[in-house]
């Protein structure tokens, strides 16, 4: 028994959302209502699957709080009777229709050619050195020339998965190496490893003041909104605030002073994660205003750079190292500060 999906779009004629669609998508127009009929086979995976959750999968250029918001509104039929839950439950054999109206983010899904530095590819994944300024994902205030526009236009097969196939993100400000998948069984399993911890990433940062304590240490401490202030993430109690655990491995490498230089290994991925726990030992990054750092040795944005990524390939099952060195700033800041790094070398 098959599960149909019916999406009807208003959006204006010149926006091509038809990347978003499923191999056996069907496309339809109505000139009438300037509106897209979008018919999809639902795959298995979205059996069961809360309904907000199958639309955001089905429909990854609007985000899951917009969809949530068309459901509570009455915009959404299932077997042709409204439904306003977003937690009711996709069954197979149901239809399902709902109408959308164009958003900034919607039209944010379009190509941009940029240059995009590829340290690795294959016909499933591509790993790339992000530099520091760059957007990662379309969002209020950067809708256009981010990294998921630059992969769209640099891959025709990005089209074809969620959100380009990105898989993680890096902040703006942080520089190096992500995974992106190229196919949708390859950024399935990739998702899969990361949540269980298979994908190895290490991080470089620049702190301030001399290290304290341990040389080698694991904070084990939960991260959720700051209560007094919304915009930036701390360090939280579960049992009074919202969260999610985060446990990151920090290892001294070297120090002066008034700055400190470590290592970052991530075993979860929580937003702002190395900043927050940095700033809770008393050692916010370099620049990063939002954590407490200030401009030093010549580091005008946060001084954080993800130099080590590894991982058993998703698909073939090889062996997948990859290393980058410092970027020019960062580099400079530390012979300014007199620090000494030593890069390992590749498989090291």
């Amino acid at each position: 028994m098959n599960c149909s999906i019916e999406l009807i779009i208003s959006s204006p004629p010149e926006i091509d959302v038809s990347e978003a669609l499923a191999q056996d998508d069907v496309l339809q127009v109505s000139d009438a209502a300037e509106e897209e009929v979008r018919q999809s086979q639902v795959p298995v995976a979205l059996h069961g699957q809360r309904l907000d959750r199958a639309l955001a999968q089905l429909v990854p250029e609007f985000s899951r709080n917009y969809l949530q918001q068309l459901i509570e509104q009455g915009d959404v039929l299932v077997d042709g009777r409204v439904t306003t839950k977003a937690s009711s439950k996709v069954r197979l054999g149901h239809a399902v229709q709902v109408t959308l109206r164009a958003t900034p983010q919607s039209r944010a899904f379009v190509p941009e050619v940029m240059p995009i530095d590829v340290v690795y590819e294959d016909a499933h994944l591509r790993v790339i050195h992000k530099p520091a300024g760059l957007v990662v994902h379309p969002a209020p205030g950067n809708w256009q020339g981010t990294l998921l526009n630059g992969l769209l236009a640099l891959d025709p097969m990005a089209a074809d998965v969620p959100r380009a196939g990105i898989v993680h993100r890096l902040d703006k400000d942080t520089s190096g190496l992500m995974v992106v998948a190229r196919t949708r069984q390859a950024m399935d399993a990739l998702v899969q490893k990361i949540a269980a911890r298979e994908v190895h990433r290490q991080y470089l940062a620049l702190a301030h003041k001399a290290w304290t304590g341990p040389s080698l240490r694991t904070i084990d401490a939960p991260i959720g909104r700051d209560p007094a202030n919304r915009l930036r993430m701390a360090v939280v109690d579960l049992t009074h605030q919202s969260g999610k655990t985060a446990a990151t491995t920090i290892d001294l490498l070297d120090q002066a002073d008034r700055v400190c230089l470590v290592q970052c290994t991530l075993h979860t991925g929580r937003t702002h994660q190395i900043r927050v726990h940095m700033a809770h030992l008393g050692h916010p990054l370099l620049a990063d205003a939002v954590y407490g750092g200030a401009p030093l040795g010549g580091m005008t944005r946060q001084a954080l750079h993800a130099w080590h990524l590894a991982f058993e390939h998703p698909i073939t099952g090889k062996a997948i190292d990859l290393r980058i060195a410092l970027p020019v700033d960062m580099a400079r800041a530390l012979a300014d500060l007199g620090l000494s790094y030593n890069e390992p070398t590749q498989g090291a």
